[in-house]
């Protein structure tokens, strides 16, 4: 774990409110990717400033245990056009603590958010993210996990 400070960025994709209530979000999640990558939603996406997939999780009713964002997209170099169905969600400036959740995913990722919610870190929930790059294509897995803190 590691802390670093992010430039802004913009991400365009598409958007559901969820929660982390075990009997609703797991299910919420998985049928927000499966839309994702039934609809072409990357191949949709314009003026992309990078090809990875960011998990944006965003506009928090409070801590991690309220409603919130999640937008399923990929970096954008202009806001200019939104194709239909989409947003676009600006990612602020922020110190940002770094977990790789590395290994059998997405059982990983699961973990490893588990082990956020249980540290003791000062979250600002200013927009926390995923991004799914290159290593998440090879073996084992990586998603790089971003936490904005204080």
């Amino acid at each position: 774990m590691f802390s670093m400070e992010s430039l802004e960025f913009f991400v365009m994709g598409i958007e559901c409110r969820t929660s982390n209530d075990p009997e609703v979000g797991p299910q919420q999640i998985g049928a927000h990717w499966q839309k994702f990558m039934q609809d072409g939603v990357y191949s949709r996406i314009v003026n992309k400033s990078s090809d990875e997939i960011i998990a944006l999780y965003c506009d928090y009713d409070g801590d991690h245990t309220q409603p919130y964002s999640l937008v399923i997209g990929c970096k954008v170099s202009s806001t200019d056009e939104v194709p239909e169905g989409m947003v676009v969600k600006l990612v602020p400036r922020a110190n940002y603590t770094h977990f790789p959740a590395i290994g059998d995913y997405p059982k990983v990722l699961a973990e490893t958010w588990g082990n956020v919610w249980q540290s003791d870190i000062k979250r600002t929930y200013t927009g926390d993210f995923e991004v799914y790059g290159e290593k998440f294509y090879q073996d084992p897995k990586q998603v790089d996990i971003f936490v904005a803190i204080e």
